[in-house]
């Protein structure tokens, strides 16, 4: 909030919009984004909505539709898991060709205990 509060001052000063997306990238989103992989699935519903009412703000404020956070937490799961894929030196890199498919390639999800491990990072990376 306190981020958003500098984000209206600039306005105030008749700043351009790209200026205010720009700020807003660098100095809001770089804070709010910044585990939205490790939060990922496991983020609870009241702090998606207070994320989501703080992102409608700032588009607000700026005068341009933003994405949600839950595009972000998608986007940007798909990237780490595809980089993982990607990198054969990475410790997960041979776990998850263990998990393809041998028929479409594709990966099958893992098996794990429904309510504590369904929300981590790679059965939720390999749903999406």
């Amino acid at each position: 909030m306190s981020r958003l509060f500098f984000l209206r001052k600039l306005r105030c000063f008749n700043v351009c919009s790209k200026m205010l997306e720009m700020f807003y990238r660098s100095v809001v989103t770089s804070s709010l984004y910044f585990a939205v992989v490790c939060w990922g699935s496991s983020i609870g519903a009241g702090d998606t909505n207070r994320l989501n009412k703080l992102v409608k703000k700032a588009g607000s404020i700026i005068g341009c539709k933003l994405d949600c956070p839950e595009e972000v937490v998608e986007r940007r799961t798909l990237k780490k898991l595809l980089s993982i894929l990607d990198n054969p030196d990475h410790p997960l890199h041979h776990l998850l060709q263990g998990q393809r498919s041998t028929f479409s390639n594709r990966l099958i999800q893992l098996r794990c205990h429904k309510d504590r491990h369904s929300r981590t990072f790679l059965p939720s990376a390999i749903r999406l």
